[in-house]
Order: C-alpha cells, then sequence, then structure tokens
C-alpha cells in the first residue's frame, strides 16, 4: 500500500493513473482513495475530471473506473516514440563489454515478456530472445524479476488457471504455488534465474527495471552459456545487472543516479591482474 500521497492536484492525477494502469481489472472509486491515502471527495472530483477528458472510464454499472481511451493513445505514443529502448541502449552496452556475455531489455505484457533490445556479444551465438520475441514470463530470467515485484493479486490475475503455465522443456514452475517459491526466492536474492528452461546449456541472469513507485517498467538480463558460469562470473554478472538496472532506472526518472560503488571486475580484469597487469 502506497503512503498518503502529499502533493498538487497534477501529482495526485498522475498517482490515480498510475494506480488504475497497475490494476488487473477496474476497481471502485474507494479503493483507488484507500490506496493513496486521498480523500474520497477529492478522489471523485479527479475521477470525473479525467473521465471527462477520456483517460478515465466509469463504468455506472459495476460503480468502478478504468483507463480510457486517451491513456491508451499515450501508451501507443510511448510505443512509438520507443524511450525506453533509446535510454536502455548505452548502459545495455556497456554491460555487454563488462560480462562479456549477450544482454537483454524485455517488459511484460500479459503473462508473457516481449524482447525490446538484444546486444549481442561479439563471438556469441545468437539466442532465442531476439527482438520482438515473446515468451512465457514464468519461465524466463526477465518475467521472473518482474514478476517478484508485483503484488500477489496481480500475480493472481495473470496466472488464473494451471493451464497458464506452458513450458518449453518440461521445467519450470507449473502451479501458481510453484510459482510463488519461486519468486520469493528471487526477492531474496535480489535477481532473477533461469537455468536451460528456455535454451538448454543456457542461464540468464535478471534484474527488474523499477520506476518511482517501485513498479517494474522492463528488466535486464544477461545469458551465457552454463559451462562458463563460474563462481567469479556470476558475481561479476549479478552486481553489473543490477547497476545497469538501476542507471536504467534513473534515466527514466530523470533523477541523477547516485554514484555506483566500485565496479565489479570483469573476467578481462581478472585475466590481467593474474597476468601481473596493473
Amino acid at each position: 500500500m502506497s503512503g498518503p500521497v502529499k502533493a498538487p492536484a497534477a501529482h495526485q492525477v498522475l498517482a490515480i493513473l498510475g494506480h488504475l494502469g497497475r490494476q488487473a481489472a477496474p476497481v471502485p472509486a474507494a479503493a483507488v482513495a484507500r490506496e493513496l491515502g486521498l480523500p474520497r471527495s477529492t478522489t471523485y472530483q479527479l475521477l470525473a475530471t479525467l473521465a471527462e477528458s477520456g483517460f478515465v472510464v466509469h463504468l455506472a454499472d459495476e460503480r468502478r473506473y478504468s483507463l480510457g481511451v486517451a491513456a491508451y493513445e499515450l501508451a501507443t505514443g510511448y510505443a512509438r516514440q520507443a524511450p525506453l529502448q533509446r535510454v536502455a541502449r548505452v548502459p545495455l552496452a556497456r554491460l555487454v563489454d563488462r560480462t562479456g556475455h549477450t544482454a537483454h531489455l524485455a517488459v511484460m505484457h500479459g503473462h508473457e515478456v516481449i524482447y525490446l533490445i538484444e546486444e549481442r556479444a561479439p563471438g556469441r551465438p545468437p539466442l532465442v530472445t531476439d527482438v520482438g520475441v515473446r515468451l512465457p514470463a514464468h519461465l524466463t530470467a526477465s518475467g521472473r524479476a518482474m514478476l517478484a515485484a508485483l503484488p500477489a493479486a496481480q500475480i493472481r490475475a495473470l496466472f488464473p488457471q494451471p493451464e497458464a503455465f506452458v513450458t518449453r522443456h518440461e521445467t519450470g514452475p507449473r502451479s501458481l504455488s510453484a510459482l510463488r517459491r519461486l519468486l520469493v526466492e528471487t526477492r531474496r536474492r535480489g535477481h532473477a534465474v533461469e537455468d536451460g528452461e528456455v535454451t538448454p546449456g543456457f542461464v540468464s541472469i535478471a534484474v527488474a527495471v523499477l520506476d518511482h513507485m517501485r513498479h517494474p517498467v522492463a528488466s535486464v538480463a544477461v545469458t551465457m552459456p552454463r559451462p562458463e558460469l563460474d563462481p567469479d562470473l556470476r558475481e561479476v554478472v549479478v552486481a553489473e545487472v543490477g547497476r545497469t538496472a538501476r542507471a536504467i532506472a534513473a534515466r527514466i526518472s530523470g533523477h541523477t543516479h547516485p554514484p555506483a560503488s566500485a565496479p565489479a571486475q570483469t573476467p578481462r580484469d581478472r585475466r590481467g591482474r593474474a597476468a601481473g597487469a596493473p
């Protein structure tokens, strides 16, 4: 539950739109007011104004509210302008340089992920996670990283039936309870892992890109052949994927990213040090 919104009307309007956009179904005005800590009278007034301008639809028979056509037009404008890809491409390229392995940026779409960027490392083979490819979110590290940041109710709505738990290679969670256990472990670690469930012999590590409301807008992942994933490389990848996700989040929010701690050593750094390089 979010804390009380102590901001001008414009911020309250944005909070309402953001809240409606995160719901799996239309919600009552009272629920919006409660979750955002707004007075009911203010909530009703703002919802009425948003409905007049088409950003919100009032479903009178159900006494609930949902996003309107104007909000959809904003979303399609976002897709046309592709700002997420623009702000993420350079950090993702740096991630590839630091790890020596292919990196991806993905977003959630229902219970699937869509890959927006693939930065292939030099000499690495092509992967199934090419740009525009959709995969089941519960099978991928990218999807698990984002699912772990969602409320339990939204996860239930995304996976209402056992049939939603498809597999590619007869591995992966096959029930809501199994997925919940996996997401608990993902939250505990601070990053998501997928091992051979998308492509046998390959491991992916991912971290969600969170907006200012701690909502997952995307995820950053690195994929590597399992035989190459020794403990040293795993430590490097986890650190660099997390740093990249935070850098992209800072670019999206417009806030200055706080100085990072000393970067993790890359495989090239370790080889140079072993050879006596400074």
